[in-house]
C-alpha cells in the first residue's frame, strides 16, 4: 500500500533522463531537486488557495456542528432522532449529485469559480461529520456539570463556550483534521464550481498540470509529494488526538 507514495517520491527525484530506464531505479542515483523547483515556481498560487479553503472549511464546519451537537447531545430539542437520520443520509448521497446542483445554485448566486463557493461547498460533507462526532462526545459528559454551570447562573451558550467546549478538545481537532484532510483533496467540487477561476485548488493544480507536462513526471510527482506533505504533517502531530475524538462515546 505504501509503495506508490515511496515511489512517488523515487520518481520525483530522478533525473528526467533515467526514468525510462530499464529496469528503473529503485533509489535515485543522482538524485535532482529540479522538479521541487518547478513546483515553487508553478503551483504555489494552487497551494495556497487550497490552505484558505481547508482552512475556511474547518472553520465553517465548527462554527456549525459544534452547537448543534450540544443542542443534540444536551439540550435534546423535539425531533432531535430525526435529525441525527437526516445527518446519516446526507453523507450517503453521492457528491457527483451535490456537485450538479451546487453549480446550479452557485451560477444564481454569483458564486462559480470563488474561494467562498468552493468553501461552502465542502462544507456540505464536513458538517454531517462533525455533528455525528461532536454528538457522540458530548452525550458523555457528566449531567451533573451541565447542572452546574446552570446553577453559577450560566445560559446555554456560556455553558457550551466555556464548559463543553473546552473538555471537547479531541473531538475539535478530529473534526478539523479530517474537515481540512477532505477540503485539501477536494477534486469533484473543485473542477465543478472552480474550474475557471485564478485562485484554484492544488488538486486542480496537479490535474493541469499532468495534461500540461505529460513528459516531465520529474515535476509532476514532485508536485504530488508538495501536495501531500501537510495532511501526512497533520496526521502526525494530531494522531493521538484523533485516535481518543474517534473513540469517544464509543463506550459508556
Amino acid at each position: 500500500m505504501l509503495f506508490p507514495l515511496y515511489w512517488m517520491v523515487n520518481v520525483s527525484l530522478t533525473q528526467p533522463e533515467r526514468l525510462r530506464k530499464d529496469p528503473p531505479d529503485i533509489i535515485p542515483i543522482t538524485p535532482t531537486f529540479d522538479g521541487y523547483a518547478k513546483v515553487l515556481q508553478d503551483q504555489l498560487p494552487y497551494l495556497f488557495s487550497s490552505l484558505v479553503v481547508g482552512l475556511g472549511t474547518v472553520v465553517l464546519t465548527l462554527a456549525l456542528s459544534a452547537p448543534a451537537a450540544y443542542a443534540l447531545a444536551k439540550l435534546r430539542p423535539r425531533g432531535g432522532r430525526a435529525i441525527d437520520f437526516v445527518m446519516l443520509i446526507a453523507q450517503m448521497i453521492p457528491g457527483i449529485i451535490m456537485a450538479m446542483g451546487f453549480y446550479l445554485i452557485f451560477f444564481n448566486w454569483g458564486l462559480l469559480d470563488s474561494i467562498p463557493g468552493l468553501i461552502l461547498a465542502d462544507s456540505t460533507l464536513a458538517v454531517p461529520f462533525g455533528v455525528l462526532i461532536f454528538t457522540a462526545f458530548m452525550s458523555g459528559i457528566p449531567d451533573e456539570l451541565i447542572s452546574a454551570a446552570k446553577i453559577d447562573g450560566a445560559g446555554a451558550w456560556r455553558t457550551f463556550r466555556s464548559v463543553v467546549l473546552p473538555i471537547s478538545r479531541n473531538s475539535v481537532v478530529t473534526v478539523s483534521l479530517f474537515t481540512f484532510l477532505w477540503a485539501w483533496s477536494d477534486f469533484l467540487f473543485a473542477s465543478t464550481v472552480n474550474r475557471g477561476g485564478e485562485l484554484q485548488p492544488i488538486t486542480i493544480g496537479i490535474y493541469r498540470y499532468i495534461g500540461n507536462n505529460t513528459q516531465d513526471w520529474n515535476a509532476i510527482m514532485a508536485t504530488a509529494v508538495v501536495a501531500s506533505i501537510p495532511a501526512a504533517v497533520l496526521l502526525v502531530v494530531a494522531q493521538r488526538y484523533v485516535a481518543a475524538g474517534v473513540t469517544a462515546g464509543a463506550v459508556k
